[in-house]
């Protein structure tokens, strides 16, 4: 079983919460290639193992998430000194090493009880959830994607995954919170994923400026140029390392700042 195949697994187990569930992170990432608006690019993405799954705690999520998982061949490891503690789902003998699921979940307000105790973690649905500050962008008009037969699936298999802009606008927000060798996966992401969207670009813009823009924060919408600015605005480690990812392909990471640079500066206006 590769990658492909386990992922997609993940995506029939989790059927009935589909309509509720938005698959974000790497996987996001990849998937954005089986958009009709994506156009071909002449490298693969960048592969990732672990599969974040997002959803709003105002969803209401019947039956059992983990049940339903364990039957279709995962196994649940509990992580962390949270209480609920985090938990995650991998496969058995048969899947790629090091493939797990995770569940995610918006952490808002101050993120602490009257006690000062933080809220960390939400238990639905018999797994439990980490909360994580902006992960409300993602949720917000996500786009919809169709698995096939060339990545194992029995019939095709809609799912939920961010829209870019909020994907874009979500890495920029959490950059500087990162560990540097996530700051590097975000940055290629970014630049991937204008790449991918290049012809569509204007119609981004219109979705961000009609649509999105003014579901920010206030702060969030102060903090965003200041963060394209130090992000893209000159070359940087980060970027640099961000260019030495690709193993299919030679990434200059001047001309990959500028690019993002000039495509975030005309979709973000």
């Amino acid at each position: 079983m590769n990658d492909q195949q386990a992922f997609t697994k993940l995506v029939e187990a989790l059927s009935p919460w589909r309509p509720q569930l938005v698959f974000v992170g790497g996987w996001a990432y990849r998937l954005y290639r089986l958009h009709p608006n994506a156009q071909a690019l002449p490298y693969q993405p960048v592969a990732t193992l672990d599969a974040d799954v997002a959803f709003s705690e105002r969803e209401r999520l019947d039956g059992s998430i983990k049940a339903r998982l364990i039957e279709a061949g995962f196994e649940q490891q509990l992580t962390g000194n949270h209480q609920p503690p985090v938990s995650k789902y991998t496969l058995s003998e048969d899947g790629p090493a090091g493939f797990y699921a995770e569940f995610l979940t918006p952490l808002t307000g101050s993120g602490l009880t009257r006690d000062g105790v933080p809220i960390a973690t939400l238990r639905m649905a018999g797994i439990t959830a980490q909360r994580l500050r902006y992960l409300e962008l993602l949720l917000r008009l996500p786009w919809r994607v169709t698995l096939g037969v060339s990545w194992g699936a029995g019939s095709p298999q809609e799912l939920r995954i961010p829209n870019p802009v909020s994907f874009i606008v979500q890495k920029l927000l959490i950059h500087d919170g990162r560990p540097r060798a996530k700051q590097a996966h975000d940055l290629l992401y970014i630049h991937d994923t204008l790449e991918l969207f290049a012809e569509k670009l204007d119609d981004l813009a219109v979705l961000w400026r009609n649509d999105l823009r003014e579901t920010l924060h206030a702060k969030w919408l102060d903090d965003l140029p200041r963060t394209r600015e130090r992000v893209f605005g000159n070359l940087t480690d980060a970027l640099r390392d961000a260019a030495q990812i690709p193993q299919d392909r030679e990434l200059d990471p001047e001309r990959m700042r500028a690019m993002c640079f000039a495509a975030l500066r005309e979709m973000l206006a």
